[in-house]
């Protein structure tokens, strides 16, 4: 009998022992890490355009656009140097996965404001997500004291609005690609030939060359702006430099507005008549408040 009551607590405790390790095993594996793609850019913009990429919970950016004239001034005006426009912005990372910002351009003395929200992030490991998906949507504010000379404007007729959902992909530590089907809404028009709701698509594309040195691309195509040979898409190409604290862009555009609403609707420059301008972006990052860990 006690050999019995021996070999039944042996079998109980070998039980017993094997379920915690299966139980041990699951939660290792439950546990497995999640590699997500990070850097995919090194901003939350491309040039004109908003990038993939989120701010920090806590980080502060502050953020400088500035564009002289056009090219084709010729020496007069020391090659657009003499002439420039520029936008002043703060955006917040509330969370890792949430932004918001505003900003001022002098152009229109516009202001605008937007909300960045990041749904799906590109990672591998116990999780595998190919891609990253973040959807923006923003306002602008015309501040012009008369906006539409000879036209009475209510305050709704300042406004614009757009909508992005912005899909893209690290496809390696040096190339970064994506794609943004946008909406840009603008209350009143020039004419009835000028469409209120304009659809277009970005493109924004990411090669690092060095460590601190990367080349870019921001294109947007749209699909239904009139007149289409007078008014032509928006492009600009840029290197980021990084220096430490702050990334410093340098780049060309055939573009003079810095918001959604102005490069996507308004006119634009053509390169093959040097209808573009030299600009750079500044973007110093503060952590206003420290993540908990």
């Amino acid at each position: 009998m006690r050999t019995f009551i021996l070999l039944l607590c042996f079998l109980l405790s070998h039980s017993v022992l094997v379920r915690a390790q299966e139980d041990l095993l699951s939660l290792l594996e439950e546990t497995e890490t999640i590699d997500y793609a990070a850097y995919a850019f090194k901003s939350p913009r491309v040039i004109n355009s908003h990038s993939l990429e989120m701010l920090h919970a806590g980080a502060l950016d502050f953020r400088i656009l500035h564009r002289f004239g056009r090219l084709d001034q010729g020496l007069y005006d020391v090659f657009g140097l003499d002439n420039a426009s520029i936008r002043l912005s703060f955006d917040y990372g509330i969370t890792s996965n949430l932004t918001v910002g505003f900003g001022r351009t002098n152009q229109k003395k516009e202001i605008d404001a937007f909300f960045k929200y990041r749904l799906l992030r590109q990672s591998t490991g116990a999780k595998v997500m190919p891609v990253t998906l973040t959807w923006v949507s923003g306002l602008t504010r015309n501040g012009l004291k008369n906006p539409y000379p000879g036209e009475e404007t209510s305050a709704s007729d300042r406004l614009a609005y757009y909508h992005q959902a912005i899909v893209g992909r690290k496809f390696s530590d040096k190339f970064t690609l994506q794609l943004a089907p946008t909406v840009v809404h603008r209350n009143l028009t020039s004419g009835s030939l000028d469409p209120n709701t304009i659809y277009a698509l970005e493109m924004g594309m990411r090669y690092k060359i060095t460590q601190r040195v990367a080349v870019l691309l921001d294109y947007v195509h749209s699909f239904n702006r009139f007149p289409n040979l007078v008014i032509r898409n928006p492009l600009s190409v840029g290197v980021d430099i990084e220096t430490g604290g702050h990334v410093f862009q340098l780049h060309f555009s055939n573009s003079t507005g810095m918001s959604e609403r102005a490069f996507i609707t308004e006119a634009n420059g053509s390169w093959l008549k040097g209808e573009i301008q030299f600009g750079f972006n500044l973007s110093r990052v503060f952590q206003i408040v420290q993540p908990k860990i």
